[in-house]
C-alpha cells in the first residue's frame, strides 16, 4: 500500500511540463511547454507561508528577521520575505521554494495549504492588473517591495510589488485557496491581449536574481 503523501496546488494550468523537481511532498514544475518570452504568470502555492500574530509583533524575529516597523513594509532576506499587515500580524513567504520548519511558537500559523500563491511578471503586467483592480500597483513612489492589501479579481489578496520601475515589473500574491481557479482564469482572460503565458518556478528564480534579490 502506497502511504506516501502528495501536495497538490490547487492551481492547473492545460500545459504540459518540460522539467519537474520532487521538493517534500510537491510535485513543482521548473518549466512549461510554450513558455514565450513573458508576461508570465507561475504558480508559487509550494512555497511555505506562514501567518505572525503578536502583541508585540515588533519586538518578533522569525527565523532571525526583524518585522519590519511599519504596516506595508516588506523585508526579504535569506529567501524569506516577511510582510508587515497591521499592528499585530505579519505574513511569512518562502521564495526560495524550499521546504522549512514551521517554529514551534503558537503565535505562528502554517496557511500554505490554505491559500493559493502567484506571480506575475514582465512587461505590460501592470497593464493587466489594472484590468483587475483599482489598486495602484505601479505607484512609482512606493519602495519597493512594498505590500498592499485589497481586492483583486474581486478577491481579498495580499499582493507584494517587487519590482515597478525599469526593471522587469512584477508581483507576488496570495489569496485563498478556493479562489485559485477563479483568480488564474480572470489573470489569463486580462492578460490574453498581452501574450500573458504561464511559466514553471525556474523563470520566477530567474527573475528574482535579475532584480538582486538573494535567495
Amino acid at each position: 500500500m502506497n502511504t506516501e503523501i502528495k501536495r497538490r496546488s490547487p492551481v492547473a494550468f492545460n500545459l504540459q511540463p518540460v522539467k519537474e523537481k520532487k521538493r517534500g511532498h510537491w510535485a513543482v514544475v521548473l518549466e512549461y511547454e510554450n513558455e514565450g518570452n513573458g508576461p508570465h504568470l507561475i504558480d508559487l502555492s509550494h512555497c511555505s507561508r506562514w501567518d505572525l500574530q503578536d502583541g508585540d509583533i515588533g519586538k518578533c524575529k522569525p527565523l532571525g528577521i526583524s518585522v519590519p516597523e511599519e504596516p506595508g513594509k516588506c523585508v526579504i532576506k535569506n529567501g524569506v520575505m516577511i510582510n508587515r499587515m497591521n499592528n499585530t500580524q505579519a505574513a511569512i513567504w518562502h521564495l526560495s521554494g524550499e521546504e522549512a520548519e514551521i517554529p514551534p511558537e503558537t503565535a505562528y500559523t502554517d496557511v500554505t495549504d490554505a491559500t493559493v500563491f502567484l506571480a506575475l511578471m514582465g512587461e505590460k503586467i501592470f497593464a493587466i492588473t489594472e484590468k483587475l483592480t483599482a489598486l495602484d500597483l505601479s505607484d512609482p513612489a512606493g519602495t519597493v517591495p512594498f505590500l498592499i492589501q485589497g481586492p483583486f479579481a474581486h478577491i481579498p489578496c495580499q499582493i507584494v510589488v517587487m519590482a515597478n520601475g525599469s526593471e522587469p515589473p512584477g508581483i507576488v500574491l496570495t489569496c485563498s485557496r478556493g479562489y485559485a481557479h477563479d483568480m488564474v482564469a480572470a489573470i489569463l482572460e486580462a492578460g490574453k491581449s498581452f501574450d500573458l503565458r504561464p511559466a514553471g518556478e525556474s523563470v520566477f528564480k530567474s527573475w528574482l536574481e535579475a532584480l538582486n534579490y538573494s535567495i
